[in-house]
């Protein structure tokens, strides 16, 4: 019954016009972005930066090297709104449109059927993420050659070049870190989903707890206090591709972030449970 209920759930979301946005949206942005880095200064200027660190770069101007370089603004600016956008509706939509109460006549509990619909979210996470990867991949290959990945991210003092076995390995694994990145800002809003507001309310309260939490992590005066900022363990992804990995670190990060789901989820749960439905 719990996989026919998660089915159940999992039809609902998928049926939505909504769920939809994101991919069309990330669809829309990599055809703009690789378009400008094929027609623009922007490839130029990694040449430059290839050369100057003595590498040839003809070897690394690749789709791999272009399809990380998409994802870096979507991972960060781009996939926290549709995923807050779907985690705020699991819940307060079905309320504003009355099918809530419908469900909640029927012999299940309040928690299995949060949980059912957290868990169907977490799998929207995986496909939204897998989707972008994908479609990030496939579209550079058609304007790039497949050979070496040169990865960059100055924030980390990341740079590193791979050859193409390597590079494809990296690129699928971090792919893992952005789900738990997603699955994380889903939580969030789930969590406000489940109080007594409407959806658009729920997501963007969400947003607005992120986006507090990336411009407190830049201010100097909480330089410090980097740690208890869950914007700052997002960057997990891109650590992967540092020189050795920083693993220790990455790994009490994504602890924190499944704290983090999983605390989020327990608070939305427990005011759900007072919730008076029929109000």
């Amino acid at each position: 019954m719990f996989l026919a209920q998660l089915n159940n759930e999992l039809w609902k979301l998928f049926g939505k016009k909504r769920t939809y946005i994101g991919f069309g949206a990330f669809v829309l942005v990599q055809t703009v972005m690789l378009l400008m880095f094929k027609y623009t200064r922007w490839q130029a200027q990694f040449e430059r930066m290839l050369s100057g660190n003595g590498y040839l770069a003809s070897d690394y101007i690749s789709a791999l090297t272009v399809a990380l370089v998409m994802l870096i603004p979507q991972v960060l600016l781009l996939l926290p709104l549709y995923v807050t956008l779907v985690g705020g509706d699991l819940v307060a939509k079905e309320a504003e449109d009355g099918t809530l109460r419908m469900i909640l006549s029927r012999p299940i509990s309040r928690f299995r059927l949060l949980l059912v619909k957290w868990l169907a979210g977490m799998l929207f996470c995986a496909v939204l993420v897998l989707m972008l990867d994908l479609v990030a991949l496939g579209f550079a290959r058609l304007l790039f050659p497949w050979k070496g990945m040169f990865a960059f991210f100055p924030m980390h003092q990341t740079f590193g070049v791979f050859p193409a076995g390597e590079g494809l390995t990296l690129y699928a694994f971090s792919a893992l870190f952005v789900v738990a990145n997603a699955v994380a800002q889903l939580s969030v809003s789930f969590m406000f989903s489940c109080f007594n507001i409407k959806p658009a309310a729920a997501t963007i309260l969400a947003l607005s707890y992120l986006f507090m939490n990336m411009v407190m992590e830049n201010i100097p005066f909480f330089r410090g206090y980097q740690n208890w900022f869950v914007t700052h363990h997002f960057d997990c992804w891109q650590r992967v591709f540092q020189t050795p990995a920083p693993w220790p670190q990455m790994l009490q990060s994504e602890v924190i972030l499944l704290a983090i789901s999983a605390t989020a989820f327990l608070i939305g749960a427990s005011v759900f449970q007072v919730r008076d439905i029929k109000s």
